[in-house]
Formats: structure tokens, sequence, C-alpha cells
């Protein structure tokens, strides 16, 4: 199984503190069935900086030390770019990474609580750049919940999105589980991952939440899921049915 989203490496964001955490954490990826993550450490979202040339050399060193401790798992290089102007020329300056060094897929994350005005004509340009955008868990940004036609239409134009394992489970609530679930059945997302911090309060799960998806969806919506994690991977075309705008739903109040 892949993991596309994971804060893993030691030391660079609010994921892993030191080795010893990440080595727990990969242990227990490889528990819940993981055999590859993709490295995804914060950048550009206020408070941490992580370039592309610092993440690629931080993999390579961690993928050493997972050898050295004979833990099964491969890392790949990623980074989780927090929405910003100067994106574009992220990009072209190789600041900001694409998933797996690809040149294909990158991040693209919102603040918790709003989408900037900007986003549609970022997203396009991103586009036209030559890069597919992902978004990460809209399932958990107060606008998209509140006004989920925003996603419907982020989508329709060519974004993809990418719902937390966790949320899909429950972990965050069931508001947020009922709305990733909606979100699934219009054909808003189109990958799970773990976004895994630690071994504790945030961690994989991911097992837990294609079970909890065969369950509702059927394996072929769970293919579908882990295919398209492969296909990131490698730089491939994502499978994706036509987005359906989420049905009308009761305002969610305290779910942050």
């Amino acid at each position: 199984m892949i993991d596309i989203h994971s804060h893993i490496l030691p030391g660079i964001d609010d994921g892993a503190s030191t080795l010893k955490d990440s080595l727990e954490m990969a242990r227990a990826a490889v528990d819940d069935g993981m055999d590859t993550i993709i490295a995804t450490p914060h950048h550009q979202n206020g408070k941490y900086t992580n370039v592309s040339d610092e993440i690629m050399d931080q993999v390579a060193e961690f993928n050493i030390q997972l050898e050295k401790n004979q833990i099964p798992l491969t890392v790949l290089p990623g980074q989780e770019t927090r929405i910003y102007g100067d994106f574009i020329e992220g990009l072209r300056s190789k600041e900001v990474l694409t998933l797996n060094n690809q040149g294909s897929y990158v991040f693209v994350e919102f603040p918790s609580d709003s989408v900037p005005r900007y986003t549609s004509k970022l997203l396009f340009d991103i586009q036209v750049e030559g890069y597919q955008p992902i978004i990460v868990h809209p399932e958990r940004n107060r606008e998209i919940i509140q006004h989920p036609d925003i996603l419907y239409n982020l989508v329709k134009k060519g974004a993809f999105t990418q719902v937390t394992a966790a949320s899909v489970t429950g972990r965050f609530g069931k508001n947020i589980k009922k709305f990733s679930h909606q979100l699934i059945e219009a054909n808003l997302t189109h990958l799970i991952a773990s976004d895994a911090h630690n071994t504790d309060s945030r961690g994989f799960c991911m097992s837990e939440a294609y079970e909890e998806i065969r369950e509702s969806y059927g394996s072929s919506i769970v293919y579908l899921f882990t295919d398209n994690a492969e296909f990131v991977v490698n730089g491939e075309v994502l499978a994706s049915d036509s987005p359906e705008q989420v049905r009308k739903k009761k305002k969610f109040m305290g779910i942050f």
C-alpha cells in the first residue's frame, strides 16, 4: 500500500520530532500495510519552510536509516505547500517540489478556515505550467464545508483532491466523517492518504479507512484510490469520474 501524504521526516515540521520518532512512525506504517510513503513536510505555511533540495537530501538520509534498522519501507520525496502568491515562481525555481519529484503532481494546502480568492486562477496557472494540483484535506476546510460548491468548481476545472484517512474513519469527529463520505459519493476526491504526524494522535489508520470505504462503497472504489496513489508516484494520469455537487446539508458547527 502507498501513502502519498505524511510528516515522517525528523525535526523539520510539526510531524516526527526525532529520528527515533520517525523510525517508530515507519514501523507503524509497515504494520498498517504500507510499503511506500511520500514524505510531505510543510512549506510556506507561515511557520515552516522546507525547500525541495533539502527535502531530497533528508529523504535520502532517512532511507539509509530505514535500511540500517531493517524496516521494509521506501520513503519518497514530496512537499505540502500552502497556497501563496508566488507559487508559480516556486515551481519554476524548483523551490516547490512535486510528489516523488516526478514533475507532475503538486500538493496545494489551503488555510484551515478559508479558500483565498485567487485560488481558481492559481490552480489554472499551475495546470498551464504543466503540473496537476492536488488539494489536500479539503474536508477539514471550514469554508469548503459551508460552501461545498467551491470545491466542486475547482475539481470541475481540473484540480484533484486528497481526503485524510482519519477523516473517513471519524477520528476528526462525526461531522467531518460525514462530509468526507459526501465528497467520495460526489466524486470530489481522488486519493486517500494518512497525513500522519506521529504514532498517537495523528497516526496512519489507512487500512481502517480503506475497510470503511470498502464496506460503504465496494472494492472498486478502494481500487480507484489505491491505483491513483500508484499513479501519483509514477506521474501517471489519475482515474476520476465526473464530479457532482454535494447534496444540501445542515450547517456544521463546532468542528474545529
